[in-house]
């Protein structure tokens, strides 16, 4: 665990000191988001925080690498080398979009690249974790695990809204993940505690750890498309990685990692994310409009709408991704009978936060003064798009 630790703390620190520098390059190539109806922020700030992020996890990368306790991860390098070469198709991306703002298939077209060189490197979906149904084509293998990831960095960049929210939803549930993928480790494999998925979440969380002072509210810098990419590319990588474990589980799978906590535990990490990617791309669809159109529909807009502070938006989203993804993970430890009731009342309580300024709002607008039923209001216009192709925030 220290080694993992170590490596943790070495890219947080790394991101931490690297973001302002990235934050000046930024200002001078002025790769600035701009103000649009459906943001939240009231002034350019520059996006090109992602670089700093994607540094911090390479220099991670080089320090996992000098540790002998990490070497089993690196015995097998193509891995490793799909990966670096991912990272490298996420950074060329994500600074051209960045500065230029790229058309939507060019940034899929790269989103896939990256996830194929991740297939190529040998991390791959080798079987469904829904019946551990094996997938015996290596070809179906690629296209699965091309199509986890560019899900995934969608999920991430489509929930990416407001300030520190994708940094803190992908910090909760990678710490999350990060705990279960050890435990999972020394399960598995009582000799050898290296693992890259672990590896992964704790290069993710220090990099997540690092960037959030300087991107929680008011936000100084965003991630942009580099960061928001790399998040997703950790994130699935780490989750399919795990899934490569499952023929291993199988002689341990009733002794300390219940057997249903490979299908879980992803999902729960990603839950908030990928429900905003679903109701998005179904609301832009019943529209009329393209999936990939921006607007102000998302979870967090919804939120702010709604009466919350910037702030409080946000530290509710973080609640809401705090219970699903350690919830799943506590499963693992405590007994069900005491945890199930406890994460249903507190969930509960998460579900009342968020849809009491609505209900009070409703409430308010049709009843006046006197106690009289006002007549319903209009429904307000959808707000309106611009052109530019920029950041969904």
């Amino acid at each position: 665990m220290r080694a993992y630790l170590v490596v943790m703390a070495v890219t947080a620190v790394s991101c931490l000191l690297l973001t302002p520098l990235v934050r000046r390059l930024g200002l001078r190539l002025r790769a600035c988001t701009p103000l649009r109806d459906r943001d939240v922020h009231g002034r350019p700030i520059p996006k090109l925080g992602g670089v700093a992020m994607a540094a911090a996890v390479l220099i991670g990368v080089a320090v996992a690498a000098s540790v002998p306790f990490l070497q089993g991860i690196f015995a097998s390098a193509e891995a490793v080398h799909g990966l670096l070469a991912a990272v490298g198709v996420i950074l060329l991306l994500g600074i051209a979009d960045d500065l230029w703002d790229l058309s939507w298939w060019a940034k899929l077209a790269g989103q896939c690249m990256a996830g194929l060189s991740v297939a190529l490197g040998g991390i791959r979906i080798e079987a469904m974790p829904v019946g551990w149904i094996a997938v015996g084509s290596e070809a179906m293998q690629v296209v699965l695990t091309v199509f986890a990831v560019v899900l995934t960095m969608n999920a991430i960049n489509f929930v990416d809204g407001l300030d520190g929210l994708a940094t803190g939803v992908a910090l909760i549930g990678g710490s999350a993940f990060f705990v279960y993928s050890y435990l999972l480790t020394r399960t598995i494999n009582q000799f050898d505690y290296s693992n890259l998925a672990t590896l992964l979440m704790a290069l993710l969380v220090g990099a997540c750890a690092g960037f959030l002072p300087h991107n929680r509210y008011p936000a100084s810098i965003f991630m942009g498309e580099v960061g928001a990419l790399l998040l997703g590319l950790l994130m699935a990588s780490a989750a399919v990685a795990v899934t490569m474990d499952i023929h291993a589980l199988d002689g341990f799978r009733f002794r300390n990692v219940p057997a249903y906590m490979p299908i879980l535990l992803p999902v729960a990490v990603m839950a908030l994310p990928l429900l905003d990617l679903v109701t998005s791309v179904l609301r832009r669809t019943a529209h009329g409009s393209s999936p990939f159109s921006a607007d102000r529909g998302h979870l967090h807009h919804k939120l702010v709408d709604g009466g919350y502070t910037h702030p409080q938006a946000v530290a509710l989203l973080w609640l809401w991704a705090f219970l699903v993804a350690w919830g799943a993970v506590a499963l693992n430890f405590v007994d069900d009978l005491i945890l199930l009731p406890v994460l249903a009342l507190a969930l509960t309580g998460a579900g009342y936060l968020t849809l009491h300024p609505f209900v009070e709002r409703r409430r308010h607008g049709r009843s006046g003064a006197d106690g009289t039923v006002a007549p319903e209001q209009p429904e307000q216009p959808e707000w309106p798009e611009r052109p530019e192709r920029g950041r969904r925030r």
